[in-house]
């Protein structure tokens, strides 16, 4: 592990691997991607639809079972104020933009959610890819694959989809971030469902699934040609996000007061009530239905030619995790 280069986001999750000096980040995710396929890194953080078109490309990776990013994603899709979508129904026959690439891996969830519970159909809608705040053409990094039926198009020279979404020039928006005018109290943009975390608690509560974004990833002949080093890395990660678990374990005690946000507390007693023990697994066996769900999600949504298989898309040094 210590002879890797190893790049990945920086959370409560990855915190103590920092210790090495091995480890490092980089501004935004879309870097960390950027520099696993530029050979800067010899094991990185990867976007799940990422994994998945490079793989689709023929590209030599394969990924190792750590989810360092997890996010419930009904609170991801905001719409214009004025508009009259109210519910997920609306959503037909409208313009929807998106950060970056149609099928971000925030996108592929919540469009598989809403297709899976309210006959959400991508078809029937336009799709603007974008930057959020500020302009930027699609990822150049990544493949483009989308139905023949779906209307794709870029967001227009000199525009953001937060801009288009605060004037109404989108219906709505598939986010992984939250748009700067929501973060600013805007009172043009607000949530498709507005009260989420009951509604994402109720997800949760009927699936088991609490969705990944992302995974490990590192080229194929790296891993092949040194046996245990996936499971180094497997463990290495599993202890530094054990090691963030045990922190919240232990300033329950405390009432939290170990983090700056107010009713912290309150809401690790929730959550207690709802999530098991180890709320973030590693490993195939604990996240198999949701890696599965995000593969049917991929095929179905015409972002991968064939439906992938877990015992495919993993190292099989770590099948048995």
């Amino acid at each position: 592990m210590d002879n890797l280069r190893v790049i990945t986001s920086r959370s409560d999750a990855t915190e103590a691997l920092f210790e090495r000096a091995n480890v490092q980040t980089r501004p935004t995710l879309p870097d960390i991607f950027r520099a696993l396929i530029a050979g800067e890194a010899d094991v990185a953080e990867f976007g799940l639809t990422f994994y998945l078109r490079a793989l689709d490309s023929g590209a030599p990776y394969t990924a190792i079972p750590v989810f360092p990013t997890r996010v419930f994603r009904h609170s991801s899709v905001f719409v214009h104020a004025e508009s009259d979508i109210t519910g997920p129904a609306d959503l037909t026959g409208r313009t929807i933009g998106e950060f970056g690439v149609y099928g971000q891996d925030s996108g592929v969830w919540i469009k598989g959610a809403l297709m899976d519970e309210h006959g959400f159909r991508p078809a029937a809608n336009r799709w603007v890819i974008g930057g959020l705040d500020r302009p930027m053409p699609p990822f150049d990094f990544t493949t483009h694959p989308h139905p023949a039926d779906v209307d794709v198009r870029s967001a227009p020279d000199g525009k953001t989809l937060s801009g288009m979404l605060a004037s109404g020039e989108i219906d709505a928006l598939f986010t992984a971030n939250v748009p700067q005018p929501v973060l600013d109290r805007s009172p043009a943009v607000r949530r498709l469902f507005p009260d989420y975390e009951p509604v994402e608690r109720d997800y949760f509560r009927r699936t088991g699934i609490f969705p990944m974004m992302h995974l490990l990833a590192a080229p194929r002949d790296l891993l092949t040609g040194n046996p245990g080093l996936a499971r180094t890395v497997y463990d290495a990660f599993l202890e530094a996000k054990d090691k963030g678990l045990q922190r919240y374990r232990e300033s329950a005690r405390l009432y939290q007061a170990h983090h700056l946000l107010p009713w912290t507390n309150a809401l690790y007693e929730r959550n207690a009530e709802l999530l098991p023990e180890d709320w973030w697994p590693y490993g195939i066996a604990a996240n198999r239905t949701a890696v599965d769900t995000f593969l049917r999600y991929h095929y179905e949504q015409g972002l991968s030619p064939r439906r992938w298989t877990v015992e495919e898309i993993f190292t099989p040094e770590l099948l048995d995790t």
